[in-house]
């Protein structure tokens, strides 16, 4: 590792952070924390300001996860700079320590022990050896899509929604999910966009999104699910982004770089 090699933490446990900072300091001297943060949103806004080299991020954490946090940092990091090496800390359970474990990201289990951490030292220091600007953001994305597979779905098999019940005033409608063009993300409700109606419901979209079928609801942001066949067209802008029309709808779409691999000309 180089001496101007750089990191931040994320973590909302000050003591953890804290201690975490001090087991660093011990096993790998040359790096600096620029910067401790106990939530993801600004984790994001502090690692697009500092540019770190290296990222610990908690998985959970206040507002935002770390997983999601790491997702739209990866969408909004400059194209020609080399992503940070990740390693996102967990009290997760076995299952999910498995899906961190056939991925390149490393991670360190709550609470943090000194050889463990050791082991992260020797993997952050030849993924920063290795790192060329931009050219592993694409392997970043896919261990981020796969962690956030992983994590977010839910033990057993789910039932996939048919109807939606809608409140209405002092009523309830029952909406077809299949004249659904779009789910998406606002504060605590999700909005719920038809060809000619919008409605509200308090389901989270992370909840929701198990409960569709995949190959006919396509997540193309954090906020946004979208039903395949509802796309009318994809453009890209100048600034190399994708947008979605729909057919019959007026506004246009965002696809993070998460999920820009769904469309691909045949």
């Amino acid at each position: 590792m180089t001496a101007m090699a750089t990191a931040l933490i994320a973590e909302d446990e000050p003591l953890l952070a804290a201690a975490l900072q001090a087991e660093l300091a011990r096993a790998c001297p040359e790096l600096q924390i620029v910067a401790t943060v106990g939530d993801g949103i600004s984790a994001v806004a502090k690692s697009l300001e500092l540019r770190p080299d290296v990222l610990f991020f908690d998985i959970r954490m206040p507002g935002q996860s770390g997983l999601d946090a790491a997702a739209e940092l990866a969408d909004e990091w400059p194209h020609d700079l080399p992503f940070p090496a990740l390693v996102f800390i967990t009290a997760y359970d076995q299952y999910a320590v498995q899906a961190f474990e056939t991925q390149a990201v490393d991670y360190l289990l709550k609470p943090v022990q000194s050889a463990r951490l050791q082991k992260t030292v020797t993997k952050v220091r030849d993924a920063l050896a290795k790192r060329t600007p931009g050219g592993d953001m694409e392997s970043t994305l896919g261990q981020l899509r796969h962690l956030l597979g992983a994590i977010d779905k839910p033990a057993g098999a789910t039932e996939l929604l048919k109807v939606l019940q809608v409140s209405v005033g002092t009523s309830i409608r029952m909406v077809p999910v299949d004249e659904v063009m779009y789910f998406e993300a606002a504060d605590k409700y999700v909005r719920v966009l038809t060809g000619a109606h919008e409605y509200l419901i308090r389901t989270p979209l992370k909840e929701l999104l198990p409960q569709l079928d995949s190959k006919r609801f396509w997540q193309v942001h954090r906020g946004t699910v979208v039903r395949a066949d509802a796309i009318d067209s994809v453009t890209r802008d100048e600034a190399g982004k994708l947008h979605l029309a729909l057919h019959g709808r007026k506004e246009k779409l965002p696809v993070s770089r998460l999920y820009a691999h769904l469309f691909k000309a045949m």
